[in-house]
């Protein structure tokens, strides 16, 4: 019976612990109608990362997000930017778990480099142009690729590796929610050759296996953050 008895609570404490991770994957639930972010402690309570506004004195304009109608500057490395709208915007988002992006991309190669979010999974909707798309499984590595056009949806699950390609001969425009106020964004190029302090060489050139030159040329590029 002692046996038996430790089985079940050590049981418990595993279902426990399962449960307490899946929770803590993602963004905490609200525990009342809005918390509005402020950056002043002395003006609110600490909620996961931002503090809350006193709800009596929240206004219209900490729900509001003005500029996605205007498109955003490609005319860099990728040809692609990316208007992302999280909770250091719209204060209003804190602890809803959720955000928004606007993502404008070059005629034919405009790239939205691969990335992952850490805290989110995302979901695209083209709305001007044609993106071939995809996303990497974890180990083994599966590619899942897809060309969408005007009115398509794909999601990219949280935490895996994605991108998306402009194949058409004019502008694209996508946009993106995301189940996080603040997915964050990992680009894999910029952070694992472009890093502050950089990576080792022998680290990378047994990673990659390529010469230490292949590695210092990469290291010495500018990886643009999108």
């Amino acid at each position: 019976m002692g046996g038996a008895y430790h089985l079940q609570v050590a049981a418990t404490f595993l279902l426990l612990a399962a449960i307490a991770s899946i929770a803590a994957a993602f963004d905490p639930s609200p525990l009342q109608d809005f918390c509005v972010a402020i950056d002043d402690p002395k003006l609110g309570v600490f909620v996961n990362g931002k503090f809350c506004k006193d709800p009596m004195q929240a206004k219209a304009d900490d729900f509001t997000f003005s500029g996605l109608d205007r498109a955003g500057n490609t005319s860099n490395a990728v040809g692609s930017n990316v208007t992302l709208v999280n909770v250091d915007r719209l204060k209003g988002l804190n602890t809803l778990g959720i955000s928004l992006a606007r993502i404008d991309y070059a005629p034919y190669g405009g790239l939205n480099p691969p990335h992952t979010h850490p805290r989110a999974t995302e979901i695209l909707v083209v709305v001007k142009g044609s993106l071939y798309v995809g996303f990497v499984t974890s180990n083994p590595p599966k590619l899942f690729t897809k060309t969408l056009n005007v009115g398509d949806v794909f999601v990219f699950p949280i935490g895996l590796i994605h991108f998306q390609l402009n194949v058409a001969n004019t502008n694209a425009i996508a946009f993106a929610g995301l189940s996080s106020q603040n997915p964050g964004t990992i680009t894999i190029a910029n952070a694992v050759f472009g890093s502050d302090p950089a990576i080792n060489l022998d680290v990378l050139t047994k990673a990659f296996q390529v010469d230490k030159k292949v590695v210092d040329y990469l290291q010495k590029q500018f990886w643009p953050e999108n």
